[in-house]
C-alpha cells in the first residue's frame, strides 16, 4: 500500500495527538478513549478480497469515508481561536452510530482496498501459540523431506542423526536472531520491518540487493526441484497407468525385492548415479511398448510436457486462485509419514553398525560426505527470509520464541521419523543401502499403490505451488528493477521462460534432486542462515558497547561454519 502512513493521518480523528512515530499498519489505541482515535469503518459486505486482482471498494464504502472526513473537520466556534495559539484545537467526534467498535474497524486506503485492522498489526493477530507453530511447521516441510533418508545415508546412519538434530539447534538460534534483530534497533519504530529491511538499515543497498539475490536463489532453486520431482511425478504416473492396463510388472527389469513390497534399486543399472530412464520390460514384438517409451521418457519428453501446462500459468498478474490449495502441502506430508510408517512396519528393520568400514550391504556409522547433508538440512530449516512476517499475527507475542523453538523441535522430529525410518526399514540384504535414492520415493516401483498416491498428491500440490514461487520471483526482480511486478507480458514472459528453461534443463541433464538442494540451501543459507544474522548481532553489540570477545568469537565461527558449508559442496 503506497503511502499508507500518510493516509492514516486523513483517516484518524484525534483530540490529542498520543501517538509516537506512528508506521504502516502500525496504529496505536489509547486504553482511555478507544473511540477518539478508530480507523475508518466500512461494513463487512463492503470489504473486498486482499488477493483480489483488482481491489475496489464500493460507492456507499467511500460515502462513508467522506461523513467520517466531515465529522473530523468540524470545529467549536470557541475553538477556532485556538487556531493560532501552540494549542491544537478540539475537532469533533463522530457518533457511536458512524464509528462502530474497535474489533469491526478496517483500514481504508485511496487506492482502492480495505484492510482488516486486525489481521495485519502486530500483536492483534487471532492466531494462537498453535496454530502459529503448525503455520512454521508447515512452511519448512518442503521438497527437502524426500532427501533427508538420501542424505543419512550420506553421512552415516549415526553421523546422520546427530547432524539433524545439531543443524536443528544451529538454525533455531540463526533464527532467534533474525526474529531479535528488530528489536536492537532502538532509534526507529521497526513494528512494520520485514528481515530485508533490516538488512537494509545495517548495509545499505548492499544489503538490499544481497538479500534480494540470495533471496531469488532459493527460489529458484526450488522451482528447480520442482520441475525435475514433476517430471519424476509425472512420469511415474503415466508408468503405472500404461502398465496396469498392459499388466506389465516393472519390477522385472531393475535390482529389485522379490517379495509382496518390493524396494526397487534404480541406481544399481546406472553405475550408482540416480536413474532417469524409463524402466519398462521391451518384448521384440511389443510396438506399442516401444512407442509409448519413446514418446513418454522420464529424461526427453516428460519435462517438456509440463511447459504447456504451467508456462501460462506462470503468467497470471495475481496467484490468490493457487493460494487456496495450501492444504495440499499438509496432506501430502501426513501422508508421507503414514506410508513410511507403513513400509517400515511391512519390511522391518535392517540395521548393523560398522564405524569406518563399509560392507557389502551397510554404510559406516561416520562417513566423509556428511556436508551432503548439511547442505540438504540449510534449505531444510530455512524459514529465515520469511519468520518475522509469520510470528506478527501471533495473539501472544511475548510467545515468539517459545513457540518458534517449538516448531523447529517439531520439524526436526519429523525429519529424524522419516529418515531413520526409510534408512533402517531398507532391505539389506538383499539390497545395499547405497541404493537409497535422492527422492525416496525412486525406490518403490510404480506399480506401489501407496506411492502411486503419494506421487499423485505430491503432483498436484507442486502444480500449485509452482505459479506461486512464480510469482514472488517475478516481484521480487521486476519489483525492485523495473517498480512494476507486471511491466508488461514481454518482460513476464521473458523471466518465466528462464526460470521454466532452467527446470527443463536440469530435469533433462542433472536430475538429482539432493544435489540441486544442497547448492541452493548451502548458497542462499551462507546470507540469511548465517552471515546476516550473526553479523547484524555483532553490529548491534558494537555500537551499543556490549561486545565480548566470547559473542563475537562464537558469531564469527557461525559465519565460518556457513562459508565453510558452501565452499565444500563442490567438492563432494
Amino acid at each position: 500500500m503506497a503511502n499508507v502512513d500518510s493516509d492514516s493521518r486523513h483517516l484518524l480523528i484525534s483530540e490529542v495527538d498520543h501517538e509516537i512515530n506512528p508506521g504502516p499498519m502500525n496504529i496505536q489505541f489509547d486504553s482511555s478513549d478507544l473511540r477518539s482515535k478508530r480507523p475508518f469503518y466500512i461494513e463487512p459486505t463492503n470489504i473486498v478480497n486482499v488477493n483480489d486482482a483488482i481491489q475496489r471498494v464500493s460507492d456507499h464504502a467511500s460515502a462513508m469515508n467522506k461523513r467520517i472526513h466531515y465529522y473530523s473537520r468540524l470545529t467549536a466556534p470557541a475553538d477556532k481561536a485556538l487556531k493560532t495559539t501552540e494549542l491544537r484545537p478540539k475537532r469533533t467526534i463522530a457518533p457511536d452510530h458512524v464509528v462502530p467498535a474497535l474489533e469491526e474497524c478496517y483500514v481504508y486506503s485511496p487506492l482502492g482496498s480495505a484492510y482488516k485492522l486486525e489481521s495485519y498489526t502486530e500483536g492483534y493477530g487471532k492466531n494462537s501459540s498453535l496454530v502459529t507453530i503448525f503455520m512454521i511447521w508447515n512452511t519448512m516441510m518442503g521438497t527437502s523431506i524426500l532427501s533427508i533418508p538420501w542424505g543419512i545415508k550420506q553421512a552415516g546412519f549415526t553421523t546422520g542423526m546427530c547432524v539433524i538434530v545439531l543443524m536443528g539447534l544451529l538454525t533455531l538460534y540463526c533464527c532467534y536472531r533474525v526474529v531479535k534483530s528488530r528489536t536492537m534497533i532502538s532509534s526507529l519504530d521497526t513494528t512494520t520491518w520485514e528481515y530485508p529491511d533490516v538488512c537494509r538499515y545495517y548495509f545499505g543497498s548492499f544489503g538490499q540487493w544481497s538479500s534480494l539475490l540470495f533471496s531469488l536463489v532459493s527460489l529458484i532453486g526450488a522451482m528447480i526441484v520442482y520441475w525435475v520431482l514433476m517430471s519424476n511425478f509425472l512420469f511415474n504416473t503415466g508408468e503405472f497407468i500404461f502398465n496396469f492396463i498392459h499388466h506389465i510388472n516393472d519390477t522385472d527389469s531393475v535390482l529389485s525385492t522379490n517379495d509382496s513390497n518390493p524396494v526397487i534399486c534404480p541406481s544399481a543399472s546406472s553405475g550408482g548415479h540416480p536413474d532417469n530412464s524409463s524402466m519398462i520390460i521391451f518384448y521384440a514384438n511389443e510396438t506399442g511398448v516401444q512407442q509409448f517409451e519413446k514418446w513418454w521418457n522420464k529424461s526427453k519428453t516428460v519435462p517438456f510436457y509440463l511447459i504447456g501446462l504451467l508456462l501460462p500459468l506462470l503468467n497470471f498478474k495475481s496467484p490468490s486462485f493457487f493460494s487456496k490449495f495450501n492444504i495440499l502441502g499438509t496432506v501430502s506430508v501426513l501422508f508421507l509419514i503414514f506410508l513410511v510408517t507403513l513400509k517400515a512396519v511391512r519390511l522391518g528393520f535392517h540395521l548393523e553398525f560398522h564405524w569406518f568400514t563399509p560392507t557389502e550391504f551397510f554404510v559406516p556409522e561416520i562417513r566423509f560426505q556428511f556436508p551432503q547433508l548439511t547442505g540438504v538440512l540449510t534449505l531444510a530449516f530455512f524459514i529465515h527470509n520469511c519468520i518475522i512476517t509469520l510470528l506478527k499475527n501471533n495473539k501472544n507475542q511475548e510467545n515468539n520464541v517459545r513457540d518458534l523453538s517449538i516448531a523447529y523441535m517439531l520439524v526436526t522430529l519429523t525429519y529424524l521419523y522419516i529418515g531413520i525410518l526409510v534408512f533402517a526399514s531398507f532391505p539389506s540384504p538383499p539390497l545395499s543401502k547405497d541404493c537409497i535414492e535422492q527422492n525416496f520415493l525412486d525406490n518403490f516401483p510404480s506399480s506401489d499403490i501407496l506411492s502411486f498416491i503419494a506421487r499423485i498428491f505430491l503432483l498436484f500440490q507442486m502444480m500449485t505451488v509452482y505459479p506461486l514461487l512464480g510469482y514472488l520471483a517475478r516481484v521480487q526482480l521486476l519489483g525492485h528493477v523495473f517498480g512494476d511486478i507486471y511491466p508488461s507480458i514481454f518482460h513476464v514472459l521473458v523471466l518465466n521462460l528462464i526460470i521454466v528453461g532452467a527446470g527443463v534443463s536440469m530435469a533433462c541433464f542433472y536430475p538429482n534432486i539432493g544435489g540441486i538442494i544442497r547448492y541452493s540451501g548451502a548458497a542462499c543459507g551462507l546470507a540469511f542462515v548465517f552471515i546476516y544474522p550473526s553479523l547484524i548481532y555483532i553490529i548491534s553489540l558494537y555500537q551499543e558497547e556490549r561486545l565480548t570477545w566470547p559473542k563475537l568469537i562464537f558469531h564469527v565461527f557461525i559465519m565460518i561454519l556457513g562459508l565453510a558449508n558452501l565452499i565444500v559442496q563442490f567438492f563432494m
